[in-house]
């Protein structure tokens, strides 16, 4: 399973550190707030939304992206090397 290390968490926002192994995953989980998140490699990751759609995410060095509240998902590593990003949820 990935693993997770909170960074921050001051009541405003909230910054979460994941580490996902090749053929490991983040288990389907509802996001509360809304959220950038900052990868720390290249690598590409597989999500898929809880109505079993599926999105091919090619993640970049310091290429943030942003997501609503609400979002439900599973993020899936099928790759070969570890993908590891920082995730900032915006909680106020």
């Amino acid at each position: 399973m990935a693993s997770s290390t909170t960074q921050i968490d001051n009541g405003i926002f909230r910054s979460t550190k994941w580490t996902i192994e090749p053929g490991d995953a983040i288990p389907m989980h509802v996001h509360e707030h809304e959220y950038v998140v900052v990868p720390l490699v290249n690598e590409t990751m597989h999500v898929i939304n809880a109505d079993g759609s599926e999105i091919v995410a090619d993640i970049r060095i310091g290429e943030s992206y942003t997501r609503p509240s609400g979002a439900e998902h599973t993020v899936e590593n099928r790759g070969t090397r570890t993908v590891v990003f920082v995730e900032v949820e915006k909680l106020a």
